[in-house]
């Protein structure tokens, strides 16, 4: 009975990850948009990293060009945490958890999602996306992230 509801569910993942340190340890890295504020990009804990928010800026605090897509401003969402975690001894494919947030669902979610999906194809982490009124910097699309560190260490 519990082996067919296994199999039901999905696959494992071939995903090793590095756990119980006891320090908070801060990521900062220059490849991505500093801190607006009095926060960490990341925040690494017994083997997970918690990404903050990022949004559609470039790696020097600048914005897109104006009226960039959705689109547009997933790519370089997804890069920036990508950036974060590679700094973090991470990676996209040891996400366990993003939370989007988008300021029109109805016109945004799709287009956010198929660039999305180009990065998060094989490997689906859980994810929650949200519409809210307003984000920071009037940007259009945020995103944080929960990953886990890489077993081997970074050199």
């Amino acid at each position: 009975m519990f082996s067919s509801f296994r199999s039901a569910i999905a696959r494992p993942l071939n995903m090793t990850a590095k756990r119980f340190s006891s320090d908070l340890v801060p990521v900062k890295t220059a490849n991505a948009p500093p801190p607006a504020a009095s926060y960490s990009q990341a925040i690494k804990v017994n083997g997970f990293i918690y990404v903050s928010g990022q949004i559609p800026y470039t790696p020097k605090n600048k914005p897109l060009s104006e009226n960039p897509s959705i689109a547009e401003q997933a790519e370089q969402v997804i890069q920036n945490v990508s950036n974060i975690l590679d700094a973090a001894n991470s990676s996209l494919k040891h996400v366990v958890k993003a939370n989007i947030f988008l300021t029109d669902m109805k016109t945004q979610f799709a287009e956010f999602n198929s660039v999305y999906a180009k990065y998060f194809n094989e490997h689906k982490p859980a994810r929650s996306c949200v519409a809210v009124k307003e984000l920071p910097l009037s940007v259009d699309l945020e995103m944080e992230v929960v990953a886990v560190e890489k077993e081997e260490p970074k050199l």
